[in-house]
């Protein structure tokens, strides 16, 4: 199979015609025929019904022209990259579980670069987007958290997919609550505290394996129990219900608010924040800055 095949089957279907593309691709009718038929015997399917109206696409060949337009765009994509002459802006790209101080370390990764020079984008998603993200090259670092339930199951695979993880820091489990709480007035929190409260915390799709939660002791029973899926959604049940979340303890007023607090929560059970990477590559400049600046937000922790 070449690419030409491919072009010439997409300019079949939009002119609809094999003589009237023939003559808009400059080769002979009966040369275009045969690269169709050639491309039909390789693939071992029928791509077009001929008939003396005209073609039409098989039920095969719908399919394929689905996936031959994805081939030839890509294509596309890699001669405009890397034939044209004219400058081409770097890529770096994060993906993160739901923390403050990575938005603030990518924003200090902002304001220091060259915005001219680097397209740079920040994904706040699921667990298994971020390990799927870093697999498939599509964030060059996923930062995401390990403990004594999920560790296991996410370092295997880490390995499955030829991750790598690197520590960042450890961090005693805390809640968020709001100031008007009735936890808000302790200094620690047990379990038990938390009962009639309700837990908060991030959908995780169809990969909602408790392995994959955001935040720990989602594996317990909750009495009450709401899962949402963005930050502000979060942050205002958390004062409009009297809700609790279980996190790091690290907050930003910027982005929580002022009405939110964090209090140590009794129990023995380490939060680990790790960045994962691909093992075949190695961390770009802007790669080491953004772990810099990551690191620079939570020296208080070390």
């Amino acid at each position: 199979m070449r690419i030409q095949q491919l072009h010439y089957i997409i300019k079949i279907v939009e002119t609809g015609s094999m003589n009237e593309a023939a003559k808009q691709l400059f080769i002979t009718q009966p040369s275009l025929s045969n690269a169709v038929r050639d491309l039909e015997r390789e693939m071992g399917i029928d791509i077009f019904i001929r008939n003396p109206k005209g073609i039409t696409l098989t039920k095969d060949g719908v399919e394929f022209l689905s996936y031959a337009r994805q081939v030839v765009e890509q294509t596309n994509l890699l001669e405009e990259r890397y034939k044209s002459h004219t400058e081409t802006r770097e890529l770096f790209s994060v993906s993160s579980q739901h923390y403050a101080f990575v938005v603030n370390a990518f924003v200090s990764l902002l304001k220091r670069a060259d915005m001219t020079r680097y397209e740079l984008f920040l994904r706040e998603t699921r667990t298994y987007e971020i390990i799927e993200d870093v697999k498939n090259f599509r964030s060059e670092i996923g930062v995401l958290f390990l403990n004594s339930y999920n560790r296991d199951v996410l370092t295997k695979m880490f390995d499955d997919n030829r991750l790598t993880y690197t520590s960042l820091f450890k961090a005693r489990p805390h809640i968020f609550v709001s100031k008007s709480n009735p936890l808000a007035k302790k200094k620690l929190v047990q379990l038990a505290d938390l009962e009639d409260f309700p837990y908060l915390s991030y959908d995780q799709g169809t990969h909602n394996s408790f392995y994959f939660s955001e935040e720990i002791l989602s594996q317990e029973h909750h009495k009450k129990s709401i899962v949402v899926s963005d930050r502000a959604t979060l942050f205002n049940l958390l004062i409009g219900l009297d809700g609790y979340t279980i996190a790091t303890g690290i907050l930003n007023s910027n982005l929580n608010g002022d009405n939110i607090v964090s209090i140590p929560l009794d129990i023995d059970d380490p939060i680990e924040l790790v960045y994962i990477k691909h093992e075949k590559a190695s961390l770009s400049k802007m790669g080491d800055k953004f772990i810099e600046y990551l690191l620079e937000e939570v020296q208080f922790d070390k």
